[in-house]
């Protein structure tokens, strides 16, 4: 039985998936992921009666979204209440950028990433001199700036009539069907999953920790606390707008209505209640988050004979226990979703001589 590893040099040490057992585990998750799953998803959705790889795909946008908040908050220690805005920003230049300017889907995307990346770099030039809830109330001033320019701007924006954009096409593809999108947006979901974990082990992923842990030792010791925060605000606006960006094309219409402090809330209870510092947070945190609605929705469904009004009652009780689970999670797991995995994960591995 093996009691643990032992790595006999670096390369070894430095792996991601350090043993055969996991590379399997990885190698058919992603078979099953990309295989398996989009030709049951129709099946799927005639059992549970929701359109499953609709689902599939917002919570692959809402990841890449989260991903880019737990560089900020969870890794470099920043409070941010205004990604939902720069997740607007996104949608919105490469929805122009597509539309008006006829640029294909492989320059728009990546446009809007940098877009966002600048705008979020602007608003996290105050995270100099500012921390915490005053931080928080700086990036919440963004919230309402970029709101209000989506909102007015309608020459370029459309105002809120909002904005059409055609669905995207690739190599003469249209990706017109959630079955299409799919794989472009859990292609992307993997690709910023893995470059956030190699982040996290570089030198500027180590100066992110280290500014978030102690900030005043890491000053002393060399790192720029300013270069390496608005860096990380760049990052994490980067990943955000791309985000935007793949909303944008699959929802097909975007408003200022979409991008609203709600969103910025809603992402910050995904990093939360997922894990903050932790990869894996913002994947646990988001199935978590857009899957609740769902989950409350079927009790309705089921009570809907009975109690004609419990439609309307249930849509007004979703923020409370929207509010009433990121309490219950600070108070009872503070770690998020992600620790109580590792936690299984450690048992399971030593069972049955766990102590």
């Amino acid at each position: 039985m093996p009691s643990g590893l032992f790595h006999t040099n670096y390369e070894d040490d430095e792996k991601i998936l350090q043993t055969l057992w996991l590379k399997c585990w990885m190698w058919g998750f992603l078979v099953f992921l990309f295989v398996v799953f989009p030709n049951v998803a129709s099946s799927l959705s005639a059992i549970f009666g929701i359109n499953v790889l609709h689902m599939a795909n917002m919570i692959g946008i809402f990841i890449i979204g989260a991903h880019g908040l737990n560089i900020l908050t969870g890794f470099t220690g920043q409070i941010s209440l205004g990604h939902g805005a720069f997740m607007g920003v996104g949608a919105y230049t490469s929805g122009i950028l597509f539309m008006k300017a006829g640029w294909p889907l492989w320059l728009s995307l990546p446009a809007a990433g940098l877009v966002t990346a600048a705008v979020g770099m602007i608003f996290g030039v105050p995270s100099l001199r500012l921390r915490g809830l005053y931080l928080a109330i700086a990036t919440m001033a963004a919230q309402f700036i970029i709101e209000y320019t989506m909102r007015n701007w309608t020459s370029l924006t459309g105002g809120s009539a909002g904005l059409n954009i055609d669905p995207p096409v690739i190599a003469g593809l249209a990706l017109d069907t959630d079955k299409r999108y799919f794989y472009l947006v859990f292609v992307l979901v993997v690709a910023s999953t893995l470059f956030l974990k190699n982040l996290l082990r570089t030198k500027t992923g180590r100066a992110f920790v280290a500014v978030r842990d102690r900030y005043l030792s890491a000053e002393i010791m060399g790192v720029n606390l300013f270069k390496y925060r608005l860096l990380s605000f760049g990052i994490s606006s980067f990943y955000v707008g791309v985000a935007g960006g793949l909303f944008a094309h699959y929802n097909m219409i975007i408003s200022d209505e979409h991008f609203t402090m709600w969103l910025s809330i809603q992402y910050l209870a995904m990093v939360i209640i997922g894990g903050l510092g932790h990869v894996l947070g913002g994947i646990f945190g988001t199935i978590f988050m857009v899957l609740l609605p769902e989950l409350l929705r079927i009790p309705s469904q089921a009570l809907s004979n009975v109690y004609p009004n419990i439609f309307a009652i249930f849509g007004t009780l979703r923020e409370l226990v929207f509010g009433v689970v990121i309490i219950l999670f600070l108070i009872f797991e503070p770690d998020g979703l992600a620790a109580r995995w590792h936690t299984v994960r450690a048992y399971w591995k030593l069972w049955p001589f766990s102590y």
